[in-house]
């Protein structure tokens, strides 16, 4: 593998899933590592999903310069920068950080196009029930990407 697209969040099962994540990045010794982080504006509504694009670039609008929006690209940030020092600790190299907005299975998708990542890893939680209306991001990354996708699950 020469590109790999590795999405992370501030969640617990994310750090689970990225220390298998690492592993198997120290093994196969990829060219380079993007680090994806998409900062998701809506609330934990089943409406958010329905937003178009018309209505988040809006938002990403409104938002622009806000505290708010200041606040969710800090913590962004030290995400990644957590996710990066992590892969350094264990020799890899070439270790990029992406930071995007909006849905995330589509900034993914995304990202994975505009990087010309060769795989994508993401983490899945299993058991949600918001699956049962709205479909998992990993679910759905796995359902439309073009690159083959690693779901690593969390316990």
């Amino acid at each position: 593998m020469k590109k790999l697209l590795i999405a992370v969040d501030d969640t617990k099962g994310t750090k689970q899933t990225f220390q298998v994540c690492s592993s198997m990045c120290s093994c196969m010794r990829p060219d380079e590592i993007v680090l994806l982080y998409v900062e998701k504006f809506e609330g934990r509504s089943l409406m958010d999903q329905m937003l178009g694009d018309a209505e988040l670039s809006t938002l990403k609008e409104v938002l622009a310069g806000s505290e708010y929006k200041e606040a969710l690209d800090r913590k962004a940030k030290n995400v990644l920068d957590y996710y990066r020092n992590e892969l350094e600790s264990k020799g890899l190299k070439g270790v990029k950080t992406v930071i995007k907005e909006g849905n995330p299975a589509d900034e993914i998708l995304r990202a994975a196009d505009e990087e010309k990542a060769n795989m994508i890893i993401i983490g899945s939680r299993g058991n949600r029930v918001s699956h049962l209306f709205t479909g998992s991001v990993s679910r759905e990354v796995v359902n439309r990407a073009e690159v083959p996708v690693l779901v690593a699950k969390s316990k």
